[in-house]
């Protein structure tokens, strides 16, 4: 049986069409990264737990280490020392890396999208106010043009 968050997870991620595609990078790269987490926490200690002056020899361990390797910090206090460990190691690296790019760019034309939005609001604002100044304008020029052709015509005012 599928725990219910998971499968909530996956409905999140794949449910809703008219989701911003912001969101569903953000979201999946984060289900892969977490993903790459777990399998890489295994798998590193699976191939070091073995070896001779491992620093890697418990799960915890090993998931400490691989959330620091995904994020590049790479305190130092956990390593592979075996081959295996270190494919791990930059298959981790490399997944970290590539993750944490597209959650960057991702909000980053999530925030010039927005400020494009804006921008355009305010030129459509500032396109209508000046329509609206010119046919105001219009209206009262051809009111003053009818009030004097009216006077002109009673006989008071200056004729043409």
């Amino acid at each position: 049986m599928v725990p219910v968050f998971l499968t909530k997870a996956v409905e999140l991620l794949l449910g809703r069409e008219g989701r911003s595609l912001h969101l569903r990078a953000v979201g999946w790269a984060t289900v892969i990264l977490a993903l790459t987490l777990l399998v890489g926490s295994w798998a590193v200690l699976m191939a070091e737990q073995h070896a001779g002056n491992a620093t890697i020899t418990s799960y915890p361990r090993a998931l400490w280490w691989s959330a620091e390797t995904a994020t590049t910090v790479g305190y130092g206090d956990f390593y592979p020392l075996t081959l295996w460990g270190r494919i791990v190691a930059v298959v981790v690296m490399g997944a970290g890396i590539t993750t944490y790019g597209m959650v960057t760019a991702a909000l980053a034309t999530w925030f010039v999208g927005h400020e494009q939005k804006r921008r355009h609001r305010l030129a459509e604002a500032e396109q209508t106010a000046r329509h609206v100044r010119e046919e105001t304008a219009q209206v009262l020029h051809e009111r003053f043009d009818r009030i004097e052709r009216l006077l002109a015509d009673a006989g008071h005012g200056p004729s043409r």
